[in-house]
């Protein structure tokens, strides 16, 4: 019996024993009205907002305050804790950041035969407030048994993102069916195990190597960065290099100083743009002019080294568990299309393209703001995405007719619906290699010439950076990750501003 209840190696596991509690019928008492106890009463009244709650505080912050008008069943008290606060609860919370007076209060809640929890000592814990995942009246606690928060939050991200917000409806429609069936308890219960292997049969794995479904994108996705590899190649050596002197000339194409800034360059910007899912095109292009090249080029080779840096990183993405399988998909054909119609009216109509970038950059900065406004937020639901679509379509659009915006405006309205940076990242990355890979193919018949030679250290830098930038993604903290994103959009969007407006006073 007991070895059953061990893991594989003979040590107990988490012998904690979850329940969920009637709240409404229970009495809370919380000791703190600091960071740590508003955290708390948060999580309470997040799950529980009937819960019967008294504070008890010798100060009382702000935000606690604020949430008391919208609380009726909240009581505040700005006083000392007192043990005979004890006497009107059922459970107590105690969050006062100070081990000495906390063991105090969690011995004299023991006495009195109350269940206690102690913020950050677990040894003095009755029971934890886990990681709670909700979808509607589906609610999933995460404990690890006091261990790490840290990773149960990470647990937490990643099935919020997997469990789909219209799990809801298929409870609602459980219980009309449940409603319906006859017969006895065996009979029902059969009857609703066979209705429900279907969603055992269609799951999916976030990371599964093996799941033919889950490798297909990226088969793609490598198959197209080498067939426009093999394609460039032999334009540049059938094309700009004469076959027979290919050993003898290629020397005189690369220069070592441009190409190890330009290998600099490219690392640099697909690094922010693989872990932060946009700034390539400002980082490089601000590099580029930095170091001389003529301005009049530097779009035409910061695009096509995209489409390498790009490919590997949406590959790499895709490896590390970064995508959103139904996101991407919302994405890359809208963007794919947007790219060609952008790139082909770029062609003929360039000079257009400066009064595209300054509206866009009004709205972007917006964006900026907004997603750092809600990084100080805590425990905000998730906004429906209504217009994926239409995003991806102008976001591919502007990115090949204006000369950038795919991952300003795309990744950061997302990220600005609250949705999980990493997965929008890894699935904007990976949509983006297919757009970038559409535009410049449209530039390449049109314009009938890629500068290769020019931008191999670009390349190679963007290719070196991209996996390790995809790994990076899943590393950081979220809210970390919105302040990032937040104050590198408007980082770009200025600077992308400042760029037209300088076009138009010298027109």
């Amino acid at each position: 019996m007991s070895k059953d209840l061990n893991n594989s190696e003979g040590r107990p596991g988490n012998e904690l024993f979850p329940v969920f509690l009637k709240m409404e019928k229970l009495r809370l008492l919380i000791i703190g009205g600091g960071e740590v106890g508003f955290e708390k009463l948060n999580a309470v009244l997040q799950n529980a907002p009937d819960s019967l709650i008294r504070l008890v505080a010798i100060h009382i912050s702000d935000p606690v305050r604020e949430m008391a008008p919208k609380h009726g069943n909240l009581f505040l008290f700005e006083r000392a804790y007192d043990i005979s606060d004890l006497e009107s609860c059922d459970l107590v919370i105690v969050a006062v950041g100070e081990p000495v007076f906390s063991e105090k209060i969690s011995l004299e809640a023991r006495k009195a035969g109350k269940l206690v929890n102690v913020a950050d000592n677990p040894g003095l814990c009755d029971f934890y407030l886990g990681s709670i995942v909700r979808k509607g009246n589906l609610k999933i606690a995460i404990s690890t048994n006091g261990k790490s928060p840290t990773v149960a939050k990470r647990i937490k991200e990643t099935l919020n993102e997997y469990i789909p917000d219209q799990i809801d409806e298929v409870l609602d429609n459980m219980v009309v069916i449940r409603e319906q069936m006859k017969g006895d308890f065996t009979e029902k219960v059969n009857k609703l195990n066979d209705i429900t292997k279907v969603l055992a049969a269609k799951r999916i794995k976030l990371e599964e190597p093996n799941n033919p479904s889950e490798r297909k994108w990226g088969v793609i996705v490598k198959w197209c960065l080498f067939a426009f590899v093999f394609m460039i190649i032999g334009h540049a050596l059938f094309t700009i290099v004469p076959y027979e002197r290919i050993i003898h000339e290629i020397p005189k194409f690369i220069d070592p100083k441009t190409f190890s800034l330009m290998l600099i360059t490219g690392f640099l910007a697909q690094m922010v743009d693989g872990s932060l899912g946009l700034g390539y095109g400002t980082i490089s292009t601000t590099f580029l002019l930095a170091i001389g090249v003529n301005p009049a080029i530097v779009s035409s080779r910061v695009h096509s080294a995209r489409v390498f840096s790009s490919g590997v990183s949406g590959y790499s993405h895709h490896r590390f568990g970064n995508i959103n399988k139904k996101l991407f998909k919302a994405l890359v054909i809208p963007g794919l299309v947007g790219a060609i119609i952008g790139a082909t009216l770029a062609y003929f109509g360039q000079k257009y393209a400066t009064y595209v970038r300054i509206p866009l950059s009004f709205y972007t900065i917006y964006l900026g703001y907004y997603i750092i406004l809600k990084s100080r937020k805590k425990n905000q639901k998730s906004l429906k995405i209504k217009s994926a679509g239409s995003l991806a379509w102008t976001g591919g659009f502007l990115d090949a007719f204006a000369g950038g915006g795919w991952g300003s405006l795309v990744t950061s309205t997302l990220i600005s619906k609250r949705r999980s940076p990493r997965y929008v990242i890894g699935s904007v990355c990976l949509a983006e290699f297919f757009v970038v890979l559409a535009s410049a193919l449209t530039f390449l018949l049109l314009l009938r010439h890629i500068p290769i030679f020019d931008i191999l250290g670009l390349i190679l830098g963007g290719v070196l950076a991209a996996p390790i930038a995809a790994r990076l993604v899943g590393k950081l903290p979220v809210k970390t990750m919105f302040v990032l994103v937040g104050s590198l959009v408007i980082l770009t969007s200025l600077t992308t501003l400042w760029k037209a407006v300088s076009v138009l006073m010298h027109a």
